[in-house]
């Protein structure tokens, strides 16, 4: 923004109300759950509900009796052309909005961030295209409703080209920016993410209710009540967005600009990236993925209640009793998958857990189609493809973040900014591109067969492609060598620069030293504070504080000492147990004890030097490979040292272990989560070695 705009974010009415340095409780509710929850909370009903709304309310009067006595809006009229053009070309827009989005939030410079401006002024302009939605007058019935389609264009392209992306693109920015505390920012993501899970339950579980209490349902809907709704919706919106920009803070921007340097790195040129990109397999395997799972998830989004109405809108549940049970049965699943998805992912691998995922999820849309017409095969089913997708679902950018760190080792720079431009637009693109190819073959919706076939057969068919792309993905054993090498490659340059080159682990850990340190000093202060408002003695306070302090980190001592020796007594046991059952063999059998088992440790190294061999191996044809492609683009292949390998395997470790985090915040079940995971990794390891 410019410089009208700074001057307008230095005024205390604009001013944030966190004033900590750490991430505290108010933060993390309003500004990274109930705010993108109301900012988001139209789009969930959208995804659901707006071309229902269009072919049944606003354009209801257009209908026409098929062969089956149902009233629909044929694809050949004027109107069905519309509904089927219109989010097929705003979908351009879509993507355009996106990318302009993203430029606009990297060069904005104010003293309220970079993001952060644009989040309160997506307050107003969110609120009030979702209600100019609903707004739209009607047509006669009889002659072409040209007025009705012109805004009605226009009304979809301001919310999903312009408010919606500017809004999504700056808060997917925020939680970057919000602090340089790992930890914190874990938290922050989480609660996000409760939001987006959130939106979607209430779009597919609490609107259909509130449809059939007060908006008329479908078979007598209210257009005026539709209207009311949104007006609601629209308040709601404003205010939650409101709540957000007021409890977020960019420390990070913050600290950028306070330095006088900039916080912008050096960019690579974008013809640069397509070429890396575009010559990558691994790339266009996970797009490829992305893009088929998206697009069929739009697919079942929006003909869930046209499906519902076909299949159960004569039975005693009704369509909007159908649509409730069956997304409730689809959530649960999905938000329990969030529990172990992660762990699974870290013992077995994202590939295989994503792999088995979609494979689940295939087979219950196949349960599901069996009978589309029975709720309980079709519940059945569609739990099994919601618990089998939520790898998926969890692990996609986790997949692309590989395939970038891939990238970067082969051609010495990442390509982030084009790829997740890209994955953007798809996410923004799929359900208009969708809703557009649906109208064109359902007739509006008016077509039972094809509405089947969208809410089941597209997505199933969808995560059987989706197996078959996981077979092919394997970027995953090539990342410890990918590391080594950008490791060297960062060495490298660094000795050429005549910088002395510090290794990540160490810098890391620097860093947040520095973090704690800069948090215990915003804590004192703002206790100093609180003792001079309310005529208390800080250093009594100060005492009461680290009491507490000591109390916590005696506890947490002894919680992890009792969990170490359960964890030995555990492998303890199983090492009895095996040694038993070998002794009873042996007895049985005649065998010398000591034998077998030196039998077995032989086994044991002769698997791990199998194994060692193997990946030195792998990584020998790899740097083949990098230096015959080197030959041909010119980017050369960093000597690999001692130092670069031994701290990449250093790397590897701190990857998956506990983060250190701040004693005196409240975020201990976070920890305790992510510790849990390690040690159930130290129990697989162990359980392996004895099974072999």
């Amino acid at each position: 923004m410019g410089k009208a705009n700074a001057s307008l974010f230095d005024k205390p009415l604009f001013s944030t109300k966190v004033k900590s340095a750490n991430v505290k409780f108010k933060e993390m509710l309003f500004g990274y759950f109930l705010g993108p929850f109301g900012a988001l909370l139209a789009s969930g009903i959208f995804t659901s509900f707006l071309n229902r709304y269009w072919t049944d309310i606003l354009f209801a009067d257009y209908r026409v009796m098929n062969a089956s006595g149902e009233l629909v809006l044929p694809s050949s009229s004027s109107i069905g052309l519309f509904l089927t053009l219109l989010p097929l070309l705003a979908a351009i827009l879509i993507v355009a909005g996106n990318l302009v989005a993203g430029q606009i939030i990297e060069r904005t410079k104010s003293k309220a961030g970079k993001a952060r401006p644009w989040i309160l002024l997506s307050s107003v302009l969110l609120g009030v295209s979702c209600v100019l939605m609903f707004v739209i007058p009607m047509g006669n019935g009889q002659d072409t409703p040209v007025l009705t389609m012109v805004l009605t264009a226009i009304a979809y392209n301001l919310y999903y080209s312009v408010c919606y992306p500017l809004y999504n693109t700056a808060n997917s920015t925020l939680i970057p920016v919000s602090t340089r505390n790992s930890n914190q920012r874990g938290l922050l993501a989480s609660f996000a993410n409760f939001a987006g899970v959130g939106v979607m339950g209430f779009g597919g579980m609490i609107f259909p209710m509130i449809i059939s209490w007060f908006m008329g349902g479908w078979d007598t809907p209210s257009k005026n009540a539709w209207t009311v709704a949104f007006i609601i919706v629209g308040v709601f919106t404003f205010v939650m967005i409101l709540l957000q920009y007021y409890f977020t803070r960019e420390r990070v921007t913050e600290e950028a600009l306070k330095s006088g340097t900039s916080a912008a790195t050096a960019k690579i040129p974008i013809k640069k990236q397509l070429k890396a990109v575009a010559t990558e397999k691994y790339w266009w395997l996970v797009i490829i993925f992305y893009l088929v799972f998206q697009f069929s998830g739009a697919f079942k989004n929006l003909s869930i209640t046209y499906f519902c109405k076909d299949q159960f809108a004569s039975t005693a549940l009704g369509q909007d009793g159908a649509m409730s049970i069956i997304n409730i049965l689809g959530a649960i699943p999905m938000a329990a998958a969030m529990a172990f998805i992660w762990i699974l992912s870290a013992k077995f691998g994202k590939r295989i857990v994503c792999l088995i995922g979609c494979t689940i999820a295939a087979g219950g849309g196949v349960i599901a189609g069996i009978m589309p017409d029975n709720i309980y095969t079709v519940s059945v089913g569609v739990a099994l493809k919601s618990f089998g997708s939520a790898p998926a679902c969890y692990m996609i950018l986790a997949l692309i973040a590989d395939v970038l760190d891939h990238i970067e080792a082969k051609n010495g720079y990442r390509c982030d900014g084009f790829t997740m431009s890209v994955y953007s637009s798809l996410m923004a693109a799929s359900t208009p591109v969708a809703t557009g190819i649906f109208n064109a073959i359902s007739n509006g919706g008016g077509n039972k067969t094809a509405n089947t076939i969208s809410y089941i057969w597209i997505e199933t068919v969808a995560y059987a492609v989706c197996t078959v792309i996981m077979v092919f993905f394997i970027v995953e054993k090539y990342l410890k060598s990918d590391r080594k090498i950008t490791l060297a490659r960062q060495k490298a340059e660094a000795k050429a620069a005549g910088v002395a080159w510090v290794n990540p682990e160490e810098r890391l850990r620097l860093e947040q030293e520095e973090a704690d340190r800069v948090a215990e000093d915003a804590r004192i202060a703002e206790l100093k504070v609180k003792c001079e408002k309310n005529g208390l003695d800080f250093a009594a306070e100060e005492a009461k504080y680290q009491e507490a302090l000591a109390a916590k980190k005696e506890a947490k001592r002894v919680k992890d000492e009792a969990a170490k020796a359960a964890r030995e007594k555990k492998a303890y046991d199983k090492e009895q147990a095996r040694i038993s059952a070998l002794k009873a063999k042996c007895e049985k059998n005649g065998l010398d004890f000591d034998a077998e088992e030196q039998k077995r440790l032989d086994a044991i190294e002769s698997k791990k030097q199998a194994k060692l061999k193997k990946e030195q191996k792998l990584e020998a044809d790899y740097l083949k490979y990098l230096e015959a492609r080197a030959q041909k683009t010119g980017i050369p292949v960093p000597p690999l040292d001692e130092e670069s390998a031994d701290t990449a395997d250093t790397a590897e470790n701190v990857a998956t272990a506990s983060p250190v985090i701040d004693e005196a915040e409240e975020q201990q079940p976070a920890v305790e989560a992510v510790v849990a995971v390690d040690s159930e990794r130290e129990e697989q390891a162990e359980e392996t070695e004895n099974k072999e």
